[in-house]
């Protein structure tokens, strides 16, 4: 028997049903798309770019150094930043003589093109907090700004995984 036109219609409206509603639920747990905004996380990432967001791999571990996230910013919990974790919990970070230190050992920072400018430090990141800086150090607002200041773990949104747009920039984050 042939299907009628308003039985077409029906079934199209199912599968686009469905697809709004897999998209939302993918949204909403699992992948986000942030669009970078400013300079402070360059040569990594650039003005303009746009990564995905895993939401989901938290959930099953904690973030670890290196790891480029995503979150809430303390002072505007509506804005989002997107910056590199540099200490976790229970390490001491510092500043100084145009290095990081964490827990008294320089880092090994391959992404940056310059070295790190000014003086923080030593601290001890709190429990349940992150200490987070952009990879474009000298021009980055992060944990060094009381404003930012160390980053409630609660706030992160995700790990920053894939450049996906513009084309030419496709590729994974260096972490």
């Amino acid at each position: 028997m042939a299907k009628t036109w308003q039985g077409e219609l029906f079934e199209w409206g199912k599968a686009f049903a469905l697809a709004i509603i897999l998209a939302l639920v993918i949204r909403m747990f699992l992948v986000e798309v942030y669009i970078v905004d400013g300079n402070s996380m360059q040569p990594s990432l650039h003005d303009e770019e746009r990564v995905l967001v895993n939401k989901l791999v938290y959930r099953f571990k904690g973030p670890e150094p290196q790891d480029v996230i995503v979150f809430r910013y303390p002072k505007e919990p509506d804005r989002d930043f997107i910056k590199r974790v540099v200490a976790v919990p229970g390490q001491t970070v510092e500043v100084k003589n145009g290095k990081v230190f964490v827990d008294g050992q320089a880092i090994e920072e391959p992404y940056l093109k310059t070295p790190t400018h000014g003086a923080f430090g030593p601290e001890v990141v709190p429990e349940d907090a992150l200490f987070v800086m952009g990879d474009n150090r000298n021009f980055s607002l992060d944990s060094r700004d009381p404003s930012v200041g160390f980053v409630p773990i609660a706030n992160i949104k995700g790990k920053a995984m894939v450049i996906f747009w513009p084309l030419p920039s496709l590729g994974l984050i260096p972490h």
